[in-house]
């Protein structure tokens, strides 16, 4: 990893950094984005299911969600690059307010179907497709220098609490009223939008018009020249891609745990639970030493979890190994996160986080459409099962095929 200019400052505690506003903000209005999208995917998964009862139109969920982020990539990250983060950010959170008013109101009225909850997913999937590449270029201009790591790792525990009421919450409101999820959809977005004006981030540095730095494509060029990020970001997408059980949940909950809604919103927000648990300890003890090895080790514990999900039967196996499984994929995060921005330069960000979130989102939602489409073929536990197995032998694979990224030592 390159020197960092912030390497030399002094370590800046998580107190610290919880009493610098600029954070404060962006921790809030990411959050409350966090908690919106962690009730429509419980909202969302629940109706599809509901209309349907098909386990291959619950996977089309995260195909469509995923759609957008595929045909936007180079255009959303060259947005974030070229004009002001926030403003692209509270932009994101306005359509995604409106479309949970859109939501809200059919499923009052009656008048909700299939087709319409797909249109407004994919909606949300435009909207996610701009608006996460951006917060994640933004942090590294509102983190003080040398404690990216540090808030990485609180930005991630307080977007878990969210993971953990949102779910649950969602899941209570749909028992209630299933308009009524949504109507906090809405307040939730709107509140994070206007919490995200009063963000004051560092000057970003904007690369010369016409430049090579400029180009579209140019962060696809640096990855490429990058290995490590290039392993950092192709690892996630093969790893996780096989350890989608997430859209198995409905399944779960009602067919072989045989909960409900509410049921189903406690398993969402196991891994957070444990997430959140490992964020604690990050934010107090930042990963110094091997930090290579220890990314492969989180993905192989994650699949090995995923495994023992799939084969429990038993609600108190299940949710203990979803949260072992969060607290997993929270080191993962990390790291990789904070690789990556770290030796991507200020004015690239963007553009090489928009190709990241495109890898993440293609682990995640076609995750869950593989997910789906293996459980419609094999059913939800022979597809589960041989998520992990595969996540373990990504995670093996590439400890070979990156060897400079297995060897990377520390990150700041």
């Amino acid at each position: 990893m390159p020197e960092q200019p912030g390497s030399v400052s002094p370590p800046v505690t998580a107190g610290e950094l919880l009493r610098h506003p600029a954070f404060l903000f962006f921790l809030l209005s990411r959050n409350l984005s966090r908690f919106s999208s962690q009730i429509a995917a419980v909202a969302i998964g629940w109706q599809i299911y509901d209309l349907t009862g098909s386990a291959f139109d619950l996977g089309m969920v995260g195909l469509v969600q995923f759609a957008p982020t595929a045909l936007l990539v180079f255009v959303a990250g060259h947005a974030a690059d070229r004009f002001e983060r926030k403003r692209v950010v509270q932009l994101c959170q306005l359509v995604e307010a409106a479309t949970a008013l859109y939501l809200a109101l059919i499923t009052y009225l009656g008048a909700v179907s299939e087709v319409q909850i797909f249109v407004a997913t994919f909606v949300l999937g435009i909207a996610g497709a701009f608006e996460s590449p951006t917060t994640a270029a933004l942090l590294p201009l509102i983190a003080p220098q040398g404690s990216l790591q540090r808030a990485t790792a609180i930005a991630s525990g307080a977007a878990q609490v969210a993971t953990i009421t949102g779910p649950a919450l969602g899941g209570f409101a749909y028992a209630i009223a299933p308009h009524l999820a949504y109507t906090m959809m809405l307040l939730f977005w709107i509140f994070g939008m206007i919490l995200t004006g009063f963000v004051r981030p560092r000057p970003q540095a904007v690369a010369k018009e016409g430049s090579d730095e400029d180009n579209i494509f140019a962060g696809v060029r640096f990855i490429r020249s990058n290995p490590a990020i290039l392993g950092t970001i192709s690892l996630d997408l093969f790893a996780v891609l096989f350890g989608g059980v997430t859209a198995l949940l409905p399944i779960y909950a009602r067919d072989i745990l045989q909960t409900g809604p509410v049921g189903l919103g406690v398993l969402r927000a196991a891994p957070a639970v444990g997430a959140l648990l490992m964020t604690v300890v990050l934010a107090r003890h930042a990963i110094s030493r091997h930090v290579g090895l220890r990314m492969f080790q989180a993905v192989i514990v994650f699949g090995i979890a995923t495994v023992v999900f799939a084969l429990s039967s038993w609600m108190w196996l299940s949710v203990l190994s979803l949260a072992v499984l969060g607290a997993a994929d929270t080191i993962s995060v990390v790291i990789r996160f904070s690789l990556v921005q770290l030796a991507t330069p200020d004015e690239m960000r963007g553009r090489v986080g928009a190709v990241n979130f495109l890898f993440i989102n293609a682990s995640n939602q076609l995750g869950q459409f593989e997910s789906g489409l293996t459980a419609a073929l094999f059913g939800a536990m022979p597809a589960a099962v041989l998520g992990g197995v595969c996540t373990v032998a990504v995670a093996l694979l590439w400890m070979k095929l990156f060897p400079s990224l297995r060897r990377v030592e520390s990150l700041e």
